[in-house]
């Protein structure tokens, strides 16, 4: 015969007699049936670590820190930074003046043109002689054109100005429009070296000196001084 059993003893063992639904221990809540169980945060005692934490033991690390502070540049600052970059460009300037003749214009020599524009026997070609010191010579051209032959050259004057000698067989109707444009305007004579010319006004700023002969017409232009023209015009030789 077993022993008398205490009224409030549990039996140990939970599992129902055959056919019966089984009996939660004591102390557990239910669920009602059709809704789901409740699971406790992850933090929460008890509960259980995410994937791969409880095999290592490891805590992911925290985001870094972000800087809020604004990077601001002093004035200082922008002025040392310019100075470093002008530096070396003003070097290239003063290499480039001082050892390559950066001021310098490119002269050329008018020999070929003055050659060719004799060889088309198209009109008398005559050239400056003896125009002085300063006087550089930086464009000469010679070229056929409809209706005649022109024969360009181009100085640089002593005041670093303009002027421009052009000999042409073209018609003067054609030819002066073409050179002076449309604000071209006889302003009277003068005579130079024995010839007589007419003063024009040319394209903004220049003026201009012509001679009108039966073979050719002989314009001086440019933005030069009137002085520095008419001295231009009287070394036509």
């Amino acid at each position: 015969m077993e022993a008398a059993q205490p009224a409030d003893r549990v039996p140990a063992d939970s599992t129902p007699p055959d056919g019966q639904p089984p009996v939660a221990p004591a102390g557990a809540t239910a669920v009602p049936e059709g809704e789901p169980a409740l699971v406790g945060p992850a933090g929460a005692p008890g509960a259980a670590p995410p994937d791969g934490l409880a095999e290592t033991g490891e805590h992911p690390a925290p985001p870094p820190a972000v800087d809020t502070r604004k990077s601001e540049r002093s004035p200082k600052d922008m002025a040392i930074s310019l100075l470093v970059l002008l530096i070396p460009i003003a070097l290239l300037l003063a290499f480039y003046r001082g050892f390559l003749g950066g001021d310098q214009p490119t002269t050329v020599d008018p020999a070929p043109a003055l050659e060719s524009a004799r060889a088309a026997n198209a009109f008398p070609v005559s050239e400056p002689v003896e125009l002085g010191d300063g006087w550089r010579p930086v464009s000469a051209n010679f070229q056929t054109v409809e209706g005649g032959s022109s024969l360009r050259l181009g100085y640089l004057t002593p005041e670093g100005r303009g002027a421009q000698l052009v000999q042409s067989s073209v018609p003067p109707e054609r030819l002066l429009p073409t050179e002076l444009t449309a604000e071209g305007q006889p302003q009277g004579q003068t005579e130079l070296g024995g010839r007589t010319w007419q003063r024009y006004t040319a394209r903004g700023n220049e003026q201009a000196l012509v001679l009108l002969e039966p073979n050719r017409t002989v314009i001086v232009a440019g933005d030069a001084r009137d002085n520095e023209l008419r001295h231009l015009a009287g070394a036509i030789r």
